[in-house]
């Protein structure tokens, strides 16, 4: 828009542009697509954003723009000298009619309310404490690799039906999923990257939920400590970035330890039999790389094979190079859980295990320095692919602490575009969000009453003769007057939003109005079923 508007006053664009650079709207291929100032569609404490995409038709624009400003519309006058495009310019001198039929539009087409809602602040799920009776759950994803995170730091990771990273539905523990230690070299002190697992207290602990990412920052007297998790669009991976401030007036060195239980198998295989499952893993360290490969071996001819990497990148300096571990049973140490491994209290260093194992993990040791009031950054990275070759491949790429700020921002990108496509605003998908932690975890306080559960004598069985297996959680919603079709309506971009972030759910909607010969609530319903994306 600025460089067409360079061809009526180009003193005014050539200013603008200058403001457009300085607000980083200029990439390696020139100015950017757009800058977005809409404060329902920004980050959390962010003016702006940067739409980082080039459209070539733009591209050209710009540049036929630039060519009539310094040779004086010279585009203009080879197009209107076309004999084809004269025998129409008689078209531009006509003028508005005068009498036109007004169109009054219906009341669902008024949208004022909208655009008012536009300038009300977006509301986050933001929490102050990580304890709850049921783990607060958050979903991110790019429709093939789900990271779940609750607000205490556990969860999993999950790529397409094959889970990732260990994981129970037990809220008396909450002790599964992707961790991060870490420990003063200096005075033993130990901290986890959320309160889960050490179980530490901070003075001040913060977790918001935004629909591209989950934040987690705790701080005490000694050291502040912020999470950011990020699911890459572009590639299966997920990054988890740790900015650690050292609020001593001392040098520190700070020993980062990640850990994770490696599965590559259905969710429903690990719960069967785990200790079968994790026979069939061999896990391998690439010096080069700085990664640690873990892959399963096929049981059978049919199976695609799998491989697993995990990295971490540093912005400061290490001190040390890194270690690692794939032994569960030597970083953990005898009769001992995550909540106090052996290997991270001890300091001691990690064994470099790699290979063929009983109980397989990925774990990876940085120790980096901290001057007095400092900061340094840490991403740890976790990535699936088909191939060896084509997992090394992605994690060169991700080698580079830099690399967390393209993912993020594409990460919130493409979170944009999947609300716009479904049609759903961000309080909307906050809804959803919280709808699906009670997919994930059971809530008591959902249960029926004690008459209603002693009527079920059929059990699981009683839902076959309606076509539901009863092998995934289920939604239901109880509709019986015509003003609640909305309601059954946003319940099916509900179950479209879970599909897209990799929760599998059986949606029933129950119609209750009593039957009459018209059934136009029942029609309506089948007519939304039909036309919903899931």
């Amino acid at each position: 828009a600025t460089a067409l508007a360079a061809m009526v006053n180009p003193r005014a664009a050539l200013v603008n542009f200058s403001r457009l650079d300085e607000a980083g709207a200029r990439g390696a291929y020139g100015f950017y697509d757009a800058l977005d100032y809409t404060p329902s569609r920004l980050p959390d404490k962010t003016r702006l954003a940067v739409v980082r995409a080039y459209m070539a038709h733009h591209q050209g624009m710009t540049v036929v723009s630039m060519g009539n400003v310094v040779h004086d519309g010279a585009t203009r006058r080879r197009f209107h000298s076309h004999p084809m495009v004269q025998a129409a310019e008689l078209l531009l001198q006509e003028r508005t009619p005068r009498s036109v039929a007004v169109a009054r539009p219906r009341a669902e087409e008024v949208l004022e309310a909208a655009h008012v809602r536009d300038l009300v602040p977006p509301t986050l799920r933001q929490f102050e404490s990580p304890h709850d009776i049921t783990p607060r759950t958050h979903l991110l994803s790019n429709g093939r690799y789900t990271v779940m995170i609750t607000a205490a730091g556990s969860g999993f990771s999950r790529w397409e039906d094959l889970a990732v990273t260990r994981w129970r539905e037990d809220t008396t523990r909450d002790c599964w999923g992707t961790f991060v230690f870490l420990r003063d070299v200096g005075t033993g002190d130990l901290w986890s990257a959320g309160f889960q697992p050490c179980g530490t207290e901070a003075d001040q602990y913060d977790v918001v939920y935004s629909e591209d990412r989950a934040t987690i920052t705790q701080r005490d007297t000694s050291l502040s400590i912020v999470l950011e998790v990020v699911v890459s669009p572009e590639d299966d991976a997920e990054l988890r970035r740790l900015t650690v401030t050292n609020l001593e007036p001392r040098d520190r060195e700070i020993d980062f330890t990640s850990y994770a239980e490696v599965v590559l198998a259905p969710q429903a295989a690990d719960e069967a039999h785990p200790a079968f499952s994790n026979l069939f893993v061999e896990t391998e360290f690439v010096p080069g790389h700085g990664t640690l490969l873990a892959t399963r071996r096929p049981r059978s001819t049919d199976e695609p094979p799998i491989w697993l990497a995990h990295l971490a990148a540093a912005e400061g300096d290490a001190v040390d190079a890194p270690q690692y571990e794939s032994d569960r049973a030597r970083f953990l140490g005898r009769g001992r859980a995550i909540r106090s491994p052996l290997s991270v209290i001890s300091g001691e260093p990690l064994s470099n295990t790699a290979g063929t194992v009983l109980d397989p993990i990925m774990s990876l040791r940085y120790r980096v320095a901290i001057p007095p009031q400092g900061t340094v950054r840490l991403v740890f990275t976790t990535l699936v692919a088909r191939s060896r070759e084509q997992a090394l491949e992605i994690a060169e790429k991700y080698g580079q602490a830099a690399t967390f700020e393209r993912a993020s921002a594409l990460a919130w990108t493409q979170a944009q575009v999947q609300l716009h496509h479904l049609r759903i605003t961000r309080d909307e998908a906050h809804l959803f969000q919280r709808l699906a932690n009670r997919l994930l975890y059971a809530d008591r306080s959902l249960r029926a009453g004690q008459q209603e559960l002693a009527g079920g004598s059929a059990g699981p069985s009683g839902l076959w003769a309606n076509g539901i297996s009863g092998e995934l959680p289920i939604a239901v919603v109880r509709i019986e007057r015509d003003e609640e079709r909305e309601v059954a309506r946003q319940l099916l971009r509900a179950h479209e939003y879970w599909r897209l972030k990799g929760v599998s759910a059986d949606l029933v909607i129950l119609n209750a109005k009593g039957t009459s010969y018209a059934q136009d609530l029942q029609q309506s319903v089948e007519a939304m079923v039909r036309a919903s994306q899931s």
